[in-house]
């Protein structure tokens, strides 16, 4: 039988209320299966927007690390910061041509451009971890994970009517994976049953995707609704938290006592501020020279030490990471 995989090492957000977390690919023949104990407890249910950067916002100073961060990934500028000046304008040049081609390709970067660009490079480590989870699942290499595939690689090989005979607590077993699969069946759009990568990557990370929302809501539902009534009582919800933040005991916006789906929605994948947005405007504004609400490449190389390092400004910091895309 194949050998499980622990999913949240292939990237599955730790909020993620379902069942499944998948044991790490053992290689020495001994047997595994998900753990229906494993799982993060209420405190890593609610998924929060990261920030785009760790560092001050303090343009006023002449620290620009915030917007090197925001417009490269923060991996991508410690990179950066080893460069000469030079180098560093050079490939901040390549990516203005990748924004512009990413878009409509008229010579110029717009703030739809500016955003998706910042938006991409905030999400590389979701492509990170989708890429590994998709070289286990995608078994007869045919560029598409199919159901079949993913619950094979998933719960190992069983026979039609022999589903987990081979373990104690097979109804347990039965109920995740069932819940995977709704969950693939909701993520892979044109109902083929086989995953494109952008479809694996809403099953890995569906907080990502608002098509997910509703399947994100029930999976919650379902974890914490002890008495099955379609709602989750306020000491349902506390018995889940253990301790609530300052400010933060519950979520019941209408004082009923009790949270509902929509309730559920907005404890669980709170509404979030378009970061991307907001900083892809803060450049504008400051690289926007002729005030024509876009920028030009030699706009944006004018300004280019707010967009990216060198070592003329930053020093001491390792080189960590080589990406070929830049």
């Amino acid at each position: 039988m194949e050998n499980s995989v622990r999913r949240d090492n292939l990237g599955l957000t730790m909020w993620r209320p379902s069942l499944l977390l998948l044991l790490l690919l053992l290689r020495h023949g001994a047997q595994g299966k998900p753990s229906p104990e494993a799982g993060p407890h209420g405190q890593g249910r609610v998924h929060h927007q990261a920030p785009l950067s760790e560092a001050a916002h303090d343009d006023a100073h002449g620290n620009f690390q915030y917007d090197h961060e925001a417009f490269l990934g923060r991996e991508v500028a410690k990179e950066f910061d080893q460069l000469s000046p030079e180098e560093s304008q050079a490939r901040l040049g390549r990516i203005v041509d990748r924004m512009d081609r990413a878009g409509d390709g008229d010579g110029w970067v717009s703030l739809a451009e500016l955003r998706s660009w910042i938006a991409h490079t905030q999400q590389r480590h979701i492509r990170d971890s989708v890429s590994a989870a998709w070289n286990t699942y995608d078994t007869d290499r045919d560029g598409r994970v199919g159901w079949e595939e993913l619950r094979n690689a998933t719960y190992g090989y069983y026979a039609p009517g022999e589903e987990f005979h081979d373990v104690e607590d097979a109804e347990t077993y039965k109920k995740m994976l069932t819940r995977d699969e709704r969950r693939f069946r909701v993520a892979d759009q044109d109902g083929d049953l086989m995953a494109t990568r952008e479809e694996l990557t809403a099953f890995l990370h569906p907080e990502e995707f608002p098509h997910m929302r509703d399947i994100v809501v029930a999976e919650t539902l379902e974890d914490l609704d002890k008495n099955k009534d379609g709602y989750i009582q306020v000491d349902e919800y506390i018995a889940d938290l253990y301790s609530a933040e300052p400010g933060e005991d519950f979520r019941d916006l209408n004082k009923d006592g009790r949270l509902d789906g929509s309730e559920v929605g907005h404890w669980v994948l709170p509404p979030a501020q378009d970061q991307p947005l907001v900083e892809a405007n803060h450049l504008l504004h400051e690289s926007d020279t002729d005030k024509d609400g876009r920028l030009s490449k030699a706009e944006i190389l004018g300004n280019w030490n707010m967009f990216v390092g060198s070592q003329a400004t930053n020093y001491g910091e390792d080189l960590t990471r080589h990406h070929d895309e830049l």
